[in-house]
């Protein structure tokens, strides 16, 4: 991933140096359960343990010749081990040190993510009880629906966000899984009491029953996971984008001092963070794409997926590492302009009051068509005659035959649309 969406602590884990320091991890901890099973005796465990040294520059010397890199790694590291080296890489094949250092990048990655993950929760949150009564026009269609609350659409949010945590949490199971099977995943070579020793020491599970590798329907779940909240993200950021648009401008993204909106026009405030968290959700859902053909492989394992793998893997987790960064910045300085929300309620000239008066002719006996038309009716000429839905319904003699000047006057408290609204919160916060 390029530099300009990459954070330190997730560009880290997905380190070429990372990588191979697990690579090494995995060989050593083979040699220690292969000690403990009284196969590799303790003093050439300990010169194993002292001597080897990792190279990444020579292991690159190595590979040029070798063209594979785990056996280049295996080359660099066996150098200075002497007869010791008949040991490294006992009984094993690349993908037990390979997929067992990806599950430990990939557990990496979900903790980190769902560190993130909370802090943007909580974020949301206090946004969200900030403007619990913050009355603003719901929208359907790009449309004036009915009003809620702004507090009420950021706890759609947070409850959105809060399934992540805990997708992720599950996604982190799923994926925390390493295998020490040998070349087809049989234990032909290899007993499966060290696979057992090996993940357990890394903080892993065996895979129940592996190929050459983990399958990749794990790897999948991971891959699918991140798309889906990146999508979620991706759907708070289009929201923001729309409420920023100058006919409606109720949100606004931070605008720092001396930031620049438009190279040609200087009045420009543009939704740059929004736009950006849409686009590099695309690439994590397109990845989640290629996770999923990764999953069928000829036989017992082809290599199809690697080079693929080698790209998804550590640029959707660094990706949305960045977008949970970014989204979570924006939240917390977002600007809330509560008096265009009531402009643009006014706008409709009460119209959305229409199934309040509608379900009140119901009470009194009418059919719902019958009811639904003679609301329909007015509504359709409050723009006609540019005047209020309740002016309008406050004269119509269909109306008044079934409805007294009080009971039309109570069906046009716009309190009536959020009066529930703190059970919810109540149900969502506790």
């Amino acid at each position: 991933m390029i530099e300009r969406y990459s954070l330190p602590e997730m560009s880290k884990i997905w380190s070429e140096e990372e990588k191979i320091n697990n690579w090494l991890k995995v060989e050593l901890a083979v040699c220690e359960a292969l000690n403990k099973k009284g196969i590799i005796s303790k003093s050439e465990f300990e010169k194993i343990k002292k001597k080897v040294k990792l190279n990444i520059p020579r292991i690159k010397e190595i590979e040029e010749k070798t063209k594979h890199d785990l056996a280049a790694f295996i080359d660099q590291i066996s150098e200075n081990l002497g007869k010791e080296s008949r040991w490294i890489h006992f009984g094993l094949t690349s993908s037990d040190v390979l997929d067992t250092a990806t599950a430990l990048q990939l557990k990496n990655s979900c903790e980190l993510l769902i560190e993130k993950l909370q802090k943007l929760r909580d974020t949301i949150k206090k946004l969200a009880v900030e403007h619990k009564d913050t009355i603003m026009m719901g929208r359907t269609h790009g449309v004036h629906a009915e009003p809620i609350t702004f507090g009420f659409k950021l706890l759609t949010w947070y409850s959105e966000i809060t399934r992540g945590v805990e997708i992720m949490k599950l996604t982190r199971e799923h994926i925390s899984y390493g295998k020490i099977s040998g070349a087809v995943g049989t234990f032909a070579h290899i007993d499966p009491e060290i696979e057992k020793y090996v993940c357990n020491k890394l903080g892993l599970k065996p895979e129940p029953v592996s190929t050459q590798i983990v399958p990749r329907d794990r790897y999948s779940v991971y891959l699918s996971t991140l798309a889906i909240i990146a999508s979620s993200i991706e759907r708070f950021a289009t929201e923001i984008r729309s409420l920023q648009r100058t006919e409606i401008r109720e949100l606004e993204e931070p605008f720092s001092k001396g930031q620049k909106g438009s190279s040609a026009m200087p009045h420009k405030r543009n939704p740059v963070i929004s736009e950006q968290l849409c686009g590099l959700a695309r690439i994590i859902r397109a990845n989640s794409i290629a996770g999923l053909e990764n999953i069928s492989l000829w036989h017992e394992r082809d290599i199809s997926h690697s080079s693929v793998e080698r790209v998804i893997l550590p640029d959707s987790s660094i990706l949305l590492d960045y977008i949970l960064y970014k989204f979570n910045a924006l939240v917390e300085n977002l600007v809330v302009y509560p008096e265009n929300m009531q402009v643009n309620i006014e706008k409709s000239k009460e119209v959305f009051f229409s199934q309040v008066l509608m379900l009140q002719l119901i009470k009194k006996g009418l059919t719902r068509d019958s009811a639904y038309r003679a609301v329909q009716k007015i509504t359709q000429s409050v723009l006609a005659e540019n005047k209020s839905f309740k002016e309008l319904v406050m004269s119509d003699e269909f109306i008044r035959k079934y409805l007294s000047e009080k009971e039309i006057e109570e069906c046009f408290d716009i309190k009536y649309f959020v009066r529930n609204i703190p059970k919810i919160y109540k149900r969502v916060l506790g």
